[in-house]
């Protein structure tokens, strides 16, 4: 049997982390490693030496002390193998980019049903990742372009760009092949060519990164 997904819960409201911890104990490839209520306790946590290190990192972004955004460097540094995925209650569109130009891998709402954040634990650990779908929602109509399409030289096909604005509405690959009416493969080809051109590892960092460069435009 493979070793189950360890997760390290990083949230104050013990309510919260109750609601989470219940999904997760019925689900027999993950498991809850450790959990903390503030960032400090489980950074410290995680510079000792006879800690484990989690696979996965859920991250509120509202906490106590240091915050969730300005935490998430020294998480990725005191543990480099592991993927944070924030868990917020904002769908402010400067919490949404910057957390996803950090590097995490993952932005989901706590209004997210609880099957929807153990999906996410599931496709993030696979090396994907995974953004609300309200939120890509919000950030599709409310950000407007930072600069001229014509002045950008990203090289993206019009297939790659028509994939991109698919991914930014939260739709995984498989959903978008069946979209398009295309195959998964010629999806995921498009999706690496498309990671390769933008210089990122993953979908949140591509959908920002277009954002940012004014890829998306109004119709």
């Amino acid at each position: 049997m493979k070793t189950p997904i360890q997760v390290m819960l990083v949230e104050d409201n013990k309510d919260y982390r109750e609601v989470v911890n219940l999904a997760i104990e019925e689900e027999e490839d993950i498991e809850i490693l450790d959990q903390y209520g503030t960032a400090e306790i489980a950074l410290r946590s995680l510079q000792s030496l006879s800690a484990p290190c989690p696979d996965i990192i859920l991250l509120d972004l509202r906490l106590p002390g240091m915050g969730g955004l300005d935490s998430v460097r020294y998480f990725r540094e005191y543990a480099p193998k592991a993927k944070i995925i924030i868990l917020s209650q904002s769908d402010q569109e400067a919490d949404v980019l910057r957390a996803i130009l950090l590097g995490a891998s993952g932005y989901l709402l706590k209004s997210a049903r609880v099957q929807e954040i153990v999906d996410g634990i599931r496709l993030v650990h696979s090396g994907g990742a995974t953004l609300d779908p309200n939120v890509a929602k919000f950030l599709l109509q409310n950000l407007q372009s930072r600069l001229p399409k014509e002045h950008l030289d990203i090289g993206l096909s019009d297939r790659e760009l028509e994939i991109l604005k698919l991914l930014s509405e939260g739709l995984v690959k498989k959903q978008i092949a069946e979209r398009l009416k295309i195959g998964y493969t010629t999806v995921d080809t498009h999706v690496g060519h498309i990671y390769e051109k933008l210089h990122v590892n993953n979908a949140p960092s591509a959908v920002g990164k277009a954002y940012k460069l004014g890829l998306f435009t109004k119709n």
